[in-house]
């Protein structure tokens, strides 16, 4: 069993975390079976018209057993806003991987979240559909999966109703090893309503990890949002940049 944890030791970054989690971020590369995981720590600085301190950590734990995969991961993140107040946001996600052939596997989710910058009170989904696995190669790797999912979102905005909403959600991903120290990876997602495709979301996260010496990465990574119909007072559009240092071992 290859187990590998991975510490984000630094990092910095600006502006408020999107709201569409990078599920491909959950996984690890294994040989065998067994359980894998990860853990991280993150410290951000930002001034703009408002000074933030912000502190965020996941936990991620993986368990592979011949074609099934499955995947936890919690985010938590806390800003302390002007000195004074504090907000969090935190994501809880599951998914299940079934691989029926080399290159096809089935998924099902589910995850929870809520994020007091963006107004999100609370919202949970459930989804499911195809993973397809595009190439074979060894130095680059290309993902596309396309699945529907059941979207229940409460927004602390005072203005905007309970939504109950089918969304489709379809990414692709692919992962780069251009050297044996040098890689990058990027996640695009694309969420439009069911009954009514003007409202979507659409979110990109590309990272670059540059090996310094033995189990130690830099890593920088840029998260871009947009939200068609984000809470009244939230702008459509939301960045996030983070660079740090990557600690692994097996």
């Amino acid at each position: 069993m290859k187990y590998k944890v991975a510490l984000f030791l630094i990092g910095f970054s600006f502006t408020a975390k999107a709201q569409i989690l990078n599920a491909e971020s959950l996984r690890k590369v294994t040989d065998t079976s067994g359980f894998s995981g990860a853990a991280s720590i993150n410290f951000s600085v930002k001034r703009d018209v408002n000074d933030y301190l912000a502190a965020s950590s996941n936990i991620h734990l993986q368990y592979k057993m011949e074609k099934h995969l499955f995947l936890l991961k919690n985010d938590i993140e806390f800003q302390k806003i002007e000195g004074n107040k504090f907000e969090n946001a935190g994501i809880a996600h599951l998914r299940y991987n079934y691989r029926f052939h080399p290159r096809i596997a089935w998924e099902i989710f589910t995850q929870g979240q809520y994020n007091k910058v963006s107004k999100i009170e609370f919202r949970g989904l459930a989804g499911t559909g195809p993973r397809f696995k595009l190439t074979t190669s060894e130095k680059y790797k290309f993902y596309f999966g396309t699945h529907i999912m059941y979207e229940y979102e409460e927004l602390s905005d005072d203005i905007t109703p309970i939504q109950r909403d089918f969304r489709s959600t379809s990414y692709f991903s692919f992962s780069l090893y251009p050297t044996k120290t040098l890689s990058l990876i990027s996640t695009t997602y694309y969420q439009p309503k069911i009954k009514d495709v003007s409202d979507y979301r659409f979110s990109n996260q590309s990272s670059l990890l540059i090996d310094v010496i033995k189990n130690l990465a830099f890593k920088t990574s840029y998260t871009f949002l947009y939200d068609e119909t984000p809470a009244v007072g939230i702008p459509n559009s939301q960045y996030n940049l983070e660079s740090g240092f990557v600690y692994s071992f097996d």
